[in-house]
């Protein structure tokens, strides 16, 4: 307990007295988040928010739970009551962008940070999940520590250990059923991917956290070697492009596609080949971005309302 709460101070991911926003499920990573927030920040300086889906029977009982600790930790609470609409399309994804939104305002209206309890389990279920779903060198990045006002305090710890540290402080947390329906692909890479992984090694999953920490590191190396090729330009000539080596081309595609679309564009490294040989014209790339090649300069739009790209072979790993 004490080696979690040190480390979590010497990151200065919670700075004393900086208010903070903290996500608060119920489960043992928030509750062992809002404790140490409540230790390192001080408890005036802290807020929780819970977020009620209604989509389970014990929703009203996990919204008590928080009350009860908030109350124990001198921690003021929101409660936010969402309904899902019909098209929300994704569940887990659409309470994930409700959590984070409603998260978001009231960290911007308070002039705080805003934390989630996200562990070192959940940074190796992501990194192996999206290496499954998403081929190409992000998927192995995983989450930052801190990215804007969002900030993972608890990244460096295991479900294990967090669960440890509310034993000992005797905190009591809620068991949410819905993390083992094994119908949500996050849920089988928990119960059956990284098992069998630490069965291959013990260190299996340490060794696939540290390995996104070293990518991470060098992917800020890479984006300078992006930015240098750009020339600070949102254009490249087409005779530069082909003349970069193609990893280094593929970038310079997802960079600019990305700037021009606001989102992720995954598939944009993956037609290369195809912006080379366009001559003058255009060309949908898909995730909402369009290539527009004149003169032997290409530049990036956002795709136009109604068109869709056709669809386009495997993303190289980078």
């Amino acid at each position: 307990m004490a080696d979690l709460l040190a480390h979590v101070h010497a990151t200065g991911l919670l700075p004393a007295g900086r208010p903070v926003v903290v996500l608060l499920s119920g489960g043992r990573d928030s509750v062992c988040l809002l404790d140490v927030s409540v230790r390192l920040a001080g408890a005036e300086a802290v807020s929780a928010l819970h977020v009620d889906y209604g989509l389970r029977a014990q929703a009203a009982g996990d919204a008590a739970h928080c009350r009860a600790l908030c109350e124990r930790l001198g921690v003021a609470l929101d409660v936010h009551v969402a309904l899902r609409p019909e098209d929300a399309g994704n569940l887990q994804a659409w309470a994930r962008d409700v959590r984070l939104g409603t998260g978001a305002k009231l960290a911007t209206a308070r002039g705080a940070l805003l934390a989630t309890g996200h562990t070192a389990s959940d940074q190796a279920e992501t990194v192996l999940y999206r290496l499954a779903a998403s081929p190409g060198r992000r998927a192995l990045l995983g989450m930052a520590a801190r990215d804007g006002l969002l900030v993972r305090p608890l990244l460096a710890f295991t479900r294990e250990q967090t669960t440890a540290h509310c034993k000992a402080r005797n905190l009591e947390w809620r068991e949410d059923a819905s993390n083992e329906d094994p119908k949500y692909a996050r849920n089988r890479a928990r119960a059956e991917l990284v098992p069998a992984l630490r069965r291959l090694h013990p260190a299996a999953e340490a060794n696939v956290v540290r390995t996104a920490e070293l990518l991470r590191d060098e992917a800020a190396v890479l984006d300078e070697v992006v930015q240098t090729a750009l020339a600070g330009r949102d254009q490249i000539a087409v005779d530069h492009l082909a003349a970069l080596p193609p990893a280094l081309g593929r970038l310079v595609l997802r960079r600019l596609a990305e700037d021009a679309a606001g989102r992720l564009c995954a598939r944009a490294p993956g037609r290369l080949a195809q912006i080379l040989a366009l001559g003058d014209g255009a060309l949908d790339l898909g995730d909402g971005a369009r290539a527009v090649v004149a003169g032997g300069v290409l530049r990036m739009q956002p795709t136009p309302p109604g068109r869709a790209a056709p669809a386009a072979p495997p993303v190289p790993a980078e």
